[in-house]
């Protein structure tokens, strides 16, 4: 592959020894990486990585890149953050190019910023490259828009475990219940029961939809309709791997109009999924 600069006549940075480079991988379809991002994978010595990045990411790297896999599973063995960002300080006081690579956006429920500061706080330079985040480019290609004119102005985007593995219990589930009507839920499967829950004891109705992506924007996406009443019966019913997204609220009826990855598998799209134009047809 060319030089990114000459191909496409963009004035990039240039990746110096020493320097860290924070990288957004997206939330799996190559396709999806920002300029900076790819450059950045062209020039790297050394790629430190995350679980979930698609295997199809990494085939960007330069061809001689050393690949080192940091990835952090819940419920399975794995490198703990601090040994991460001291990998980082280490590698780049080796006066190498040092590129972390993050799915999604490193600074959306990624722990970009704990890593960042420890470049800070060791005098390493560092550039942070954003990411599309999945809980808006994954539920893009699920055919959910995360805000819509006729639906809501606002939208709440939380993690459905924490670091222990648990619910959050940080967060004020009932306010969140109660003041955001579009709830975008990230690693949310194992406590999905426990989510809808507290939502429905806090007022949202049982039948609210929820939608469930599995793997956004790869060949493996799978998008489960559900409701808060069902859904995690129904992610176990269809099986449904993780990574998962997690939306609620009447945004996911406009899938049913807006799949258009279902329509190119030849999905038929309904063309008034909230029914408006139903509404405004004058009685005869």
């Amino acid at each position: 592959m060319a030089d990114l600069r000459d191909a496409l006549s963009v004035d990039l940075p240039e990746f110096e020894p020493g320097w860290v480079w924070l990288v957004g991988a997206g939330p799996g379809d190559p396709g999806l990486l920002t300029l900076h991002a790819v450059h950045g994978l062209r020039q790297a010595d050394v790629i430190v990585y995350d679980a979930l990045v698609d295997s199809s990411v990494l085939k960007l790297a330069g061809p001689n890149a050393a690949l080192e896999y940091a990835g952090k599973r819940g419920g399975r063995p794995s490198p703990q953050q601090p040994d991460i960002s001291n990998r980082l300080v280490t590698l780049a006081r080796q006066k190498l190019r040092v590129l972390r690579l993050k799915g999604g956006d490193p600074f959306v429920f990624g722990r970009g910023g704990e890593e960042a500061l420890t470049l800070t706080q060791n005098g390493i330079p560092y550039r942070v490259v954003p990411g599309i985040t999945a809980g808006i480019g994954g539920l893009g290609y699920a055919g959910i828009p995360v805000t819509h004119r006729n639906i809501n102005s606002a939208v709440t985007f939380v993690t459905g475990h924490a670091a222990h593995g648990d619910v959050p219990g940080d967060l004020d589930w009932a306010a969140i219940a109660r003041g955001s009507p579009v709830i975008v839920i990230y690693m949310a499967l194992r406590q999905m029961q426990a989510i809808a829950e507290r939502l429905i004891a806090a007022g949202r109705s049982w039948s609210e939809p929820v939608a469930i992506v599995s793997k956004a924007t790869t060949a493996q996406q799978q998008v489960v309709i559900s409701d808060l009443a069902n859904c995690a019966a129904d992610a176990e019913v269809r099986e449904i791997q993780p990574p998962v997204m997690v939306v609620v609220g009447q945004v996911v009826r406009l899938q049913s109009g807006l799949d258009w990855v279902g329509a190119l598998a030849g999905r038929k799209l309904d063309p008034d999924p909230l029914g408006l134009e139903q509404k405004q047809k004058p009685v005869s």
